[in-house]
C-alpha cells in the first residue's frame, strides 16, 4: 500500500499498517522541495500546495522507525522539466535510511535514470514525462526505449538480461 498524505497527518498510521500488512507492503509516498533561505528539502502535500513544515530527512527516519518499508520521494521541483533528478535531495535520503528508494521527478533521458542508478546503485526510477513528450514541441506521443537503450540500461544494472 502506498501512503501520502495520510503518513503525514497521522504518522502512527505507518506502524498500524506495517503491523498488520507487514513493513514490506507499506511504501511511504513523499512530495518533496527545497523551501527557504537555506533551501532545506521540506515535505508538502495536496499535490505540492500545502507547506508541512517538516524536513524530509527527518520525517523519512521517522517513518522508517515506525515500520515503513519503502520510501518514494518526489522532487517537486523538478517534476516534468526533464532536466534531471534532484541526485542532491537522493543523497540525503539514502543517508538517513537504509530501505529501498524510488527517485521520481526530473528525468529528462535514459543517461539520467543510468547516472541514478550509478550513484546511488539499485534504485527505484520512474519516468513520466520521458516516455510521453517527445521532440522541440514536447509533443505527446508514447515512447518506449529501443532495444539499445534497454541493453544499456541493464548493463547499469538496471532490469534483467
Amino acid at each position: 500500500m502506498a501512503i501520502s498524505s495520510a503518513a503525514v497527518a497521522n504518522p502512527e498510521f505507518i506502524e498500524q499498517a506495517a503491523k498488520r500488512v507487514g513493513s514490506q507492503s507499506v511504501v511511504v509516498v513523499l512530495d518533496v522541495k527545497k523551501t527557504g533561505l537555506l533551501r532545506r528539502y521540506e515535505v508538502f502535500t495536496q499535490n505540492g500546495r500545502a507547506s508541512t513544515g517538516l524536513s524530509a530527512v527527518d520525517f523519512v527516519e521517522k517513518m522508517e522507525k515506525l515500520g515503513a518499508g519503502e520510501i518514494v520521494i518526489n522532487a517537486i521541483d523538478q517534476d516534468g522539466l526533464m532536466q534531471g533528478y534532484d541526485l542532491s535531495l537522493i543523497e540525503a535520503i539514502r543517508k538517513c535510511t537504509s530501505l529501498p528508494i524510488t527517485a521520481l521527478g526530473g528525468a529528462g533521458s535514459l543517461t539520467d535514470i543510468e547516472g541514478l542508478i550509478q550513484k546511488f546503485g539499485i534504485i527505484g526510477a520512474a519516468a513520466g514525462s520521458l516516455f510521453v513528450f517527445k521532440g522541440k514541441y514536447r509533443a505527446v506521443l508514447i515512447n518506449y526505449p529501443s532495444r539499445s537503450d534497454k541493453d544499456a540500461l541493464i548493463r547499469a544494472g538496471m532490469g534483467r538480461s
